[in-house]
C-alpha cells in the first residue's frame, strides 16, 4: 500500500517494507544476570541453613559412635558378669553359652585394632583373659563346682586391666 506522503507502509504480510527491523533492546541480558545473581543467592541462603545442620549431624554421629564403643564394652563385661552369677547359682549350661559368648565377643573385639573400643593397652592386657578359655568351658560343660570360683577370677582381672 501507498500512503499519501508516498511511502510504502505495509505490505500484505503485515510488515513494514521501509522500516527495518529494530533489535531488540538489552533487557534479555539484565533479566539474565538477575536470574543467577538470584540463583547465587539462594545458594547462599542455602548454604546458611544447610552448613549448621551438618555440624550438628556430625556431632552427634561422633557423639553416638562413643556411645557405641561404650556399649560395647559394657556387654562384654555383662556377658562375663552373667556366666559368673549362673556358674556360682549351679546354672552350669547357660554359664557356659555366656562364658562362650564372652570369649567370642573380646576375641572380635580385640581383632579389631585401631577400630576397636578398647585401648592398645586393655587389647594388649585381655589376650591373657583369653588364654583359659577352653578350660572354663570345659569345667562348665563337665558341671564343676570350680567354674564359679576361675569365673569370679576372671572377672576381677577383667576388671583389673580395664580401668588401666
Amino acid at each position: 500500500m501507498v500512503s499519501a506522503n508516498g511511502c510504502i507502509c505495509r505490505s500484505s504480510e503485515g510488515i513494514a517494507m521501509n522500516e527495518e527491523k529494530q533489535p531488540e533492546p538489552v533487557k534479555t541480558k539484565s533479566s539474565m544476570r538477575r536470574a543467577v545473581i538470584y540463583a547465587v543467592l539462594l545458594l547462599v541462603v542455602f548454604l546458611f541453613g544447610f552448613i549448621p545442620m551438618w555440624l550438628k549431624s556430625r556431632e552427634c554421629s561422633n557423639s553416638l559412635s562413643q556411645i557405641n564403643h561404650y556399649l560395647s564394652i559394657a556387654r562384654i563385661e555383662n556377658t562375663l558378669a552373667s556366666a559368673s552369677i549362673a556358674a556360682r547359682r549351679g546354672d552350669y549350661e547357660p554359664a557356659r553359652q555366656a562364658a562362650s559368648s564372652f570369649f567370642t565377643s573380646l576375641r572380635a573385639e580385640i581383632e579389631k585394632g585401631d577400630d576397636s573400643a578398647l585401648s592398645q593397652t586393655q587389647r594388649e592386657g585381655l589376650q591373657s583373659v583369653l588364654t583359659p578359655r577352653d578350660e572354663i568351658i570345659t569345667l562348665l560343660s563337665r558341671g564343676d563346682p570350680a567354674s564359679a570360683d576361675r569365673l569370679s577370677d576372671l572377672y576381677v582381672s577383667y576388671q583389673r586391666i580395664m580401668k588401666r
